[in-house]
């Protein structure tokens, strides 16, 4: 498959560049296209001859395959169009439309072929297997094992679920036709007909691949959480400027494979010159880009780091917040003075979506621990939601 991909894809090795991405997928359709085309013709040919439902069933499922490769291919034709005034973040979510379609049309060729098969069940007919027909379906394995291996090498030194969800489906080919195999040889050895079984057993592989692709391609439509080592790598990238004191209020937009943006909030010691830290937070954003290949925003948050009443005061606040619930977190500590001489206590409180509690139910219980500890500490706070997967972001 190295041979492949090094032949007919320029400059292979740099995936994260939308154009490399798209000859990746290209290639990856046509080959498949072209290996289910001919186990299709194959396979009905065998089926007709045989008259087994079982064959005719799995290739039918390799026309379906072949269908959906065409599908994927127009997906990324279509998700490496350059932005536009109506898109400006680009089309690369139209990839993962593609995969949905495919696990559609993967969803209604199984639910037919249970439905066929059942009528096989209740109404057998007799079946002409021969040792021909056999070892084309043994073949048949070999080449499916090798397309399931090479769309998932491809899928996953480019990142695309679509090519992920045609690999699994590939390799599922594998297990549904060594079934209608085993079907075949219980009748040629044995005489017995199980072949409507062997066919709905291979409409349930085919229902099960359908569901899963569907699950994963959906997911980022439906705007999932990054993923966990994405954003402790981001965050140690940021953590590693000396200068930085802290990260919150990550957030990730994924508008396809290749166009990630992100927007990150770093605190900065407050006695800081204002344009060093301006020049700081550029040189962030850029070397944010050339590492991960991402668009970013920073936002600088000044804190005071050496007034030891604020550094009291905060370390008290966060365990006033740790007390109230352990998965809630806390960053932007100020503090003024009010008038009769008091303290407003000023921070964000992170609310994960996994946290029991109510947004009013969490500040009410933080005022009351901070009102604990001194009528004079009045705490003002605002919610902000967590929407990476660490319940903590770091800080110095």
């Amino acid at each position: 498959m190295e041979i492949l991909i090094r032949k007919f894809i320029k400059d292979y090795g740099e995936t994260e560049r939308p154009d490399v991405r798209e000859r990746y997928g290209e290639l990856s359709g046509i080959v498949a296209v072209s290996i289910n085309l001919l186990l299709c013709a194959a396979k009905l040919c065998v089926g007709i001859l045989s008259g087994a439902i079982s064959v005719i069933a799995d290739a039918i499922h390799n026309l379906s395959d072949a269908g959906s490769s065409i599908v994927t291919l127009l997906g990324f034709k279509l998700a490496a169009k350059p932005a536009d005034p109506e898109h400006p973040f680009g089309h690369g979510r139209i990839e993962y439309i593609s995969g949905l379609i495919i696990s559609a049309a993967i969803l209604f060729v199984g639910i037919e072929l249970f439905r066929t098969s059942l009528d096989k069940i209740l109404h057998p007919e007799e079946l002409a297997v021969t040792e021909g027909t056999i070892l084309i379906l043994v073949l048949s394995i070999f080449f499916q094992l090798w397309l399931g291996r090479f769309n998932q090498h491809i899928g996953r030194s480019i990142g695309s679920a679509a090519i992920e969800a045609a690999a699994a489906d590939s390799l599922n080919d594998c297990v549904a036709t060594a079934v209608v195999i085993l079907s075949l040889i219980v009748h040629y050895v044995a005489g017995v007909n199980i072949d409507g079984i062997a066919g709905m057993l291979v409409a349930g592989f085919i229902l099960h691949s359908g569901w899963c692709a569907a699950r994963d391609t959906l997911q980022p439509l439906l705007g999932q959480a990054p993923k966990p080592e994405f954003v402790k790598e981001l965050e140690e990238a940021v953590l590693s400027e000396d200068k930085i004191c802290g990260v919150h209020d990550l957030i990730v937009h994924d508008y396809g494979p290749g166009r990630v943006f992100v927007s990150l909030h770093a605190e900065i010691p407050s006695t800081m010159n204002i344009m060093k830290a301006h020049e700081l937070m550029d040189k962030l954003e850029v070397m944010l880009h050339v590492k991960f290949h991402i668009e970013v925003t920073v936002h600088m948050d000044p804190v005071v780091v050496d007034d030891p009443e604020i550094n009291h005061l905060r370390e008290l606040v966060q365990e006033a917040v740790k007390g109230t619930e352990a998965s809630l977190s806390m960053h932007d500590f100020r503090m003024t003075t009010t008038y009769h001489g008091g303290r407003n206590l000023i921070f964000d409180v992170v609310v994960p979506f996994t946290c029991g509690l109510h947004d009013d139910e969490v500040r009410r219980q933080i005022r009351q621990r901070i009102a604990g500890i001194s009528e004079d500490y009045h705490a003002v706070i605002r919610i902000d939601r967590l929407y990476s997967t660490d319940d903590d972001l770091p800080v110095r």
